[in-house]
């Protein structure tokens, strides 16, 4: 047997492969190292798949944080190569897609934990602030997110010509907005405080409102709403 087939899955004895497992008693049956090893398939000489695998979730903090990690720090674990990136990558854009078809189908308030999962998963891993705008229909589903802006927000840095261009583009009757922190503080700031009013007001000159603001960071999704600042 060669180095790259004894760290694969058919190296393990037949009862305990995740795919067998899987097909013959539910996914439920298997760990969460157990069912990412499925998309990696093979590991790296002297490591078997389960085992680089579980140093995968013990690395970015389980499955949240790896679907929340960035396809540009997946470069730096060794083994993953472009295939099993691209893979892992795949399962987070479905992720996306499978939150954003839930929100289109139904008012976007009667699941805040989607609302949350979703703005965590596209925004909650990037290294550098990003500013972007869930536009609404009048029954609150989402039409669309975009991003607009990228850098340290300011009054002067989000237009809100702009967002109101979009809104219209859109015809859109609400928005949320959102942006993360990299560094991890999930509480808004001043300067949020004052963009947020700064755009309520020029949304509002359009009849378009502003239903919330929320502070993104990859282990939370604070929405100013709830605190009472929007």
């Amino acid at each position: 047997m060669n180095g790259l087939a004894a760290t694969g899955l058919k190296s393990l004895p037949a009862d305990a492969r995740p795919r067998e497992k899987l097909l013959s008693r539910g996914p439920g049956a298997l760990g969460d190292a157990e069912l990412l090893a499925l998309l990696l398939r093979t590991g790296i000489s002297g490591k078997h798949v389960i085992q680089l695998a579980q140093e995968l979730l013990d690395r970015f903090g389980g499955v949240g944080g790896l679907l929340h990690t960035s396809a540009e720090a997946l470069k730096t674990v060794k083994g993953l190569g472009p295939a099993k990136r691209a893979e892992v990558v795949a399962v987070l854009e479905l992720a996306r897609r499978a939150l954003a078809q839930e929100l289109q189908q139904r008012p976007l308030f009667d699941s805040p934990k989607a609302v949350r999962e979703y703005l965590q998963l596209q925004l909650g891993a990037r290294a550098h602030e990003v500013f972007c705008v869930l536009f609404l229909d009048s029954q609150n589903r989402l039409l669309a997110l975009e991003e607009l802006f990228r850098g340290t927000l300011s009054q002067t840095s989000v237009y809100p010509r702009e967002v109101v261009l979009r809104a219209l583009h859109h015809h859109a009757a609400a928005v949320v907005l959102a942006h993360n922190h990299p560094s991890g503080e999930a509480r808004p700031s001043r300067a949020d405080e004052s963009l947020t009013q700064s755009l309520k007001a020029s949304l509002a000159l359009v009849d378009v409102r502003v239903l919330d603001h929320f502070i993104v960071t990859r282990d939370a999704a604070a929405s100013m709403a709830e605190m009472g600042l929007v």
